[in-house]
């Protein structure tokens, strides 16, 4: 399967069918999944009918698929996924997000990919501003996003049907524009 797109360490590639024990491992661990849903972990038929389809889904508005998993490039060991997808069929916007294994934590590995999604974003897909959203007190993936160039826009409060522990702190979103990338950049701050 041919790459989408490649990093020092890594490789993003589109999801097969074939990923499905891949995701559902990934998926079972609680420390994953804890400010996402709790910790539970998704039951592989679930991620066979619904979260693979949705992650195989292409996109017309930026010409790719929204996911990617990701490989250690040295090892071709799976590591996650990383997002990248229009808000709306129209868009220039796009969702940043990704789901490591505890393994590849503390390495670089999400802010190495986003840094990348986004520069192939802003350079070659027509991306105009890139968002990413969790949950206040997940102050690892809001370093993440923070690396990555994104600032914080704003904390938010949902009605959340199955509130987790911690989501009483509310939600954050995170945002870069395109023109704010091309200044740092300009500014060899990126």
């Amino acid at each position: 399967m041919p790459s989408f797109l490649e990093t020092e360490r890594l490789v993003l590639r589109p999801f097969t069918g074939a990923d499905v024990d891949h995701l559902t491992d990934l998926d079972s661990d609680p420390e994953v999944m804890r400010f996402l849903n709790g910790g539970r972990p998704t039951p592989r038929e679930t991620v066979r009918a619904r979260v693979l389809p949705r992650l195989l889904h292409h996109h017309p508005s930026i010409g790719t698929r929204g996911f990617w998993a990701a490989e250690e490039k040295s090892t071709e060991r799976f590591l996650g996924w990383f997002e990248f997808r229009p808000l709306d069929d129209a868009g220039p916007v796009v969702e940043l997000g990704y789901r490591l294994r505890r393994t590849g934590w503390g390495s670089g590995y999400a802010t190495e990919g986003s840094r990348a999604l986004i520069r192939k974003g802003f350079t070659d897909l027509g991306v105009q501003r890139v968002v990413a959203n969790t949950m206040a007190v997940n102050t690892r993936s809001r370093r993440v996003m923070e690396k990555a160039g994104l600032t914080h826009v704003r904390t938010y409060f949902g009605d959340w049907p199955d509130a987790i522990e911690g989501s009483e702190h509310g939600e954050v979103e995170y945002a870069l524009t395109r023109a704010d990338w091309e200044l740092r950049r300009m500014d060899g701050t990126d």
